[in-house]
């Protein structure tokens, strides 16, 4: 479902990793591992592209970086979620409008989208906070709605940058009990993560940036 190839990428002039191939397979759970600056969110932006190769191919599907026309980008980014840790949720719009605003930019239909809104609503536990807003919330809430609104066009999927960086313990547990939810119902997931706490609790397989370049890893203890 996602090829890398031989892929090298610089940012600011500087080389974050190169020669760097990897698969992800249809379903998978992966989390991508490393220390500040080794490239975990460059890697995530290649994917929905954002950021391009300097060599080399990243492939989603059908998309092919060295050949994908701007046009065809809307279209590719339909077909992943994107859950930032920064949230980037619409302040002036409720917990409902800033889920169904991702359904709005593909045309979708009025009652199409109260249909998908309510059900991902119903599936990330927030249904009673659709009228709240961004503020009212809780950051494990807010992350929430970034989930639901990241899960609301169906992706095949999931990329998550620090979904559980900005939360409690017992929230980011929660968190991590819904990623693998919606991992479980069909859903791949590549979660980029300095969290090693997590990673041992729920052991799935593992991606590892460093030296510039990415090796699947297995934790010891």
């Amino acid at each position: 479902m996602l090829e890398f190839f031989d892929v090298q990428s610089s940012y600011d002039g500087r080389i974050v990793f190169e020669n760097v191939s990897f698969t992800v397979d249809k379903g998978e759970f992966i989390y991508l591992v490393g220390q500040s600056g080794t490239g975990k969110s460059t890697l995530l932006k290649l994917i929905y592209m954002d950021h391009f190769p300097d060599t080399g191919r990243v492939r989603f599907h059908e998309y092919s970086s060295d050949s994908i026309q701007k046009k065809e980008i809307p279209y590719l980014r339909r077909r992943l979620g994107v859950v930032f840790q920064d949230f980037k949720l619409l302040p002036d719009r409720d917990v409902f409008d800033n889920i169904a605003f991702a359904l709005h930019v593909t045309g979708a239909k009025r009652r199409d989208i109260q249909t998908k809104v309510l059900k991902v609503l119903s599936e990330v536990g927030l249904t009673h906070k659709k009228a709240s807003f961004p503020h009212e919330l809780s950051g494990g809430e807010q992350q929430r709605v970034v989930v639901a609104r990241a899960l609301v066009n169906d992706p095949y999927l999931l990329l998550a940058d620090e979904p559980t960086g900005n939360l409690d313990p017992e929230v980011a547990d929660d968190m991590m009990k819904l990623l693998l939810r919606i991992n479980a119902s069909g859903t791949a997931v590549l979660m980029a993560t300095h969290d090693y706490n997590i990673v041992r609790k729920y052991p799935r397989k593992i991606f590892q940036l460093k030296d510039k370049s990415i090796q699947e890893v297995v934790l010891k203890g």
